[in-house]
């Protein structure tokens, strides 16, 4: 069984078109109505005014006065009210006695019989007009008296038939009809073609399918954890999503639609990503606590009609892409050393073989001693277990590049002193980096060495790192914690970012970073320290 199909409900713009058709011819059939009642008033009281002049006129001449004082006024007056008539352009003129009996009228048969109508306020004296259905059907008529020396000697009647009014209203309407086709044809002219550029505009879609639409459009962008960010031609934000207000640091109540990029407060290399004409794809951009990848792509159409922005958090990612990092490292100085331990184990074993126990175990001994002693070295400077790890494995892969890395005997953080609102991952970050870039500075050079130094008393805890590298230029000494600068040709994964990702951690626990010139032995380099407030971080003195 074949289901039939329902016709598709008419567009936003059909809809609108045909209601705007309609409303057109409405208003425009109202007016003609309202004009032709109007006209046709207006023109009965034209004929009235008309045909009351006439009157009047014949009323106040001297030959009719003259004419009914004769025995047959009929044989004069009948002749003048036909002229009058002619001249006058009135329908009729009846001139009768004062008793209402006509002396002249346009059927001459009618003559010497009473007049049909009212004639009482005349026979008083008075003018007045009426609308009376007579011998020629009904007429617009005005009665007036006839008066000599006060005394009434005669009436008079000049009237316009109701069809010959009608006529003249006819031909106004007719007028005013065209006008209003005319009217009514430019109308539905410019409603199709506003209407033509809205069915582009709404692709031909009806209300329902624009209010379904407008629904999943709000569904959407409430359920994406991205952040969605529309900006208009001029820069302005057009439209933002909940994910792109949390990762910009946007609260829900603040209102940033209509608001320039350069207004939200965002970090600079942010702020200048979203303000490039250009696109951008995947770029890796810091704010005070996030790393946010962005892609911006300009809406086509020729001129700049906006752009749209996509962020993505990867501050989780970007941590375990550190931690993994650093666990390569390790597992390459693991494998240094495995193979140094064979080495050394080869060596123990051939002196066993060529019966020299003694050395062997000297040999071993001592070999075993420098190891614990370096554990030792850590442990009691640093005994913060995570700190203590880290410390650990940092200087098994410095030694594999061929730098020395000390504890400095100026160190002291024990186990437990560190408030639990300072997370370790964040400790990790922040001398993680701050140590691999003394490596990279320091790796090359003549005695390289990298010296760290933590200790944390009642009100901070300090980090500082310093190395035998070639140092800092002091003009780049805020640029080396943006994002992407750096001194070294990029890898594979890029540069710049280390540094960056401490200055946010650092800024996230209020502390400060600052960098400087290392005086130690004279050798030059730089240091870089880091402080960060204990109480600001505990909510008080511990």
């Amino acid at each position: 069984m074949r289901v039939p199909t329902l016709p598709r409900p008419r567009s936003l713009a059909g809809q609108l078109f045909a209601m705007q058709a309609v409303l057109i011819a409405v208003v425009v059939a109202g007016y003609a109505l309202f004009t032709y009642v109007s006209d046709q008033r207006q023109a009965e009281d034209a004929a009235a005014r008309q045909a009351t002049a006439v009157a009047r006129s014949i009323a106040d001449s001297p030959s009719v006065r003259a004419a009914i004082r004769t025995s047959h006024p009929s044989d004069l007056l009948e002749p003048y009210a036909l002229q009058v008539m002619r001249d006058a352009n009135v329908d009729f003129v009846t001139i009768m006695n004062p008793s209402g009996i006509r002396w002249t009228h346009p059927d001459r048969k009618q003559i010497g019989r009473r007049f049909l109508g009212n004639i009482g306020p005349a026979q008083h004296g008075r003018t007045f007009t009426e609308t009376y259905t007579g011998t020629l059907g009904a007429s617009v008529r005005a009665v007036t008296p006839i008066t000599d020396n006060g005394r009434i000697i005669g009436l008079v009647s000049a009237g316009i038939k109701v069809e010959t009014i009608s006529a003249r209203v006819q031909d106004q309407v007719t007028a005013l009809l065209g006008v209003a086709g005319v009217a009514l044809l430019l109308g539905a002219v410019g409603t199709h073609v506003i209407n033509a550029r809205l069915r582009r505009h709404t692709h031909g879609m009806n209300a329902t399918e624009l209010s379904r639409m407008h629904a999943y459009h709000q569904a959407a962008l409430h359920a994406v954890r991205e952040g969605l960010l529309m900006l208009d031609g001029r820069y302005r934000v057009a439209l933002i999503n909940d994910g792109g207000r949390e990762l910009l640091g946007v609260g829900p109540e603040e209102e940033v639609v209509g608001r320039s990029v350069a207004d939200l407060g965002l970090p600079a290399p942010l702020t200048g990503a979203l303000l490039s004409a250009e696109p951008r794809v995947d770029e890796v951009h810091l704010t005070a606590s996030r790393v946010l990848v962005v892609n911006t792509s300009p809406v086509s159409g020729g001129e700049q009609r906006g752009t749209v922005v996509t962020l993505r958090d990867v501050t989780e990612l970007q941590s375990l892409m550190g931690e993994l990092d650093s666990e390569r490292g390790f597992t390459q100085a693991l494998r240094s050393q495995a193979h140094e331990a064979a080495n050394r184990l080869h060596t123990v074993v051939s002196l066993i073989e060529l019966d020299r126990a003694g050395e062997a175990v000297e040999f071993a001994t001592a070999e075993l001693e420098l190891a614990q002693a370096l554990t030792d070295q850590v442990v009691a400077a640093v005994s913060e277990p995570v700190l203590a790890a880290l410390l650990l494995g940092k200087t098994a892969q410095a030694n594999e590049r061929g730098v020395e890395l000390v504890v400095s005997p100026d160190s002291r953080l024990d186990d437990g002193l560190l408030p639990p609102e300072l997370p370790a991952r964040d400790l990790v970050t922040i001398l993680g980096n701050l140590i691999d870039n003394a490596v990279d500075a320091a790796q090359g050079t003549v005695g390289a060495r990298v010296t760290v130094t933590a200790y944390a008393s009642d009100a901070e805890l300090v980090l500082r790192v310093s190395d035998t590298g070639p140092g800092v230029d002091p003009g780049h000494a805020d640029l080396v914690f943006q994002r992407g600068f750096s001194t070294k040709p990029a890898g594979p994964g890029g540069r710049g970012l280390g540094l960056a990702l401490v200055r946010q951690a650092v800024t996230r626990h209020g502390g400060t970073l600052t960098v400087a010139e290392s005086d130690e032995d004279g050798e030059g380099g730089a240091v870089f320290e880091v402080r960060l407030p204990l109480r600001t971080v505990t909510g008080g003195s511990r």
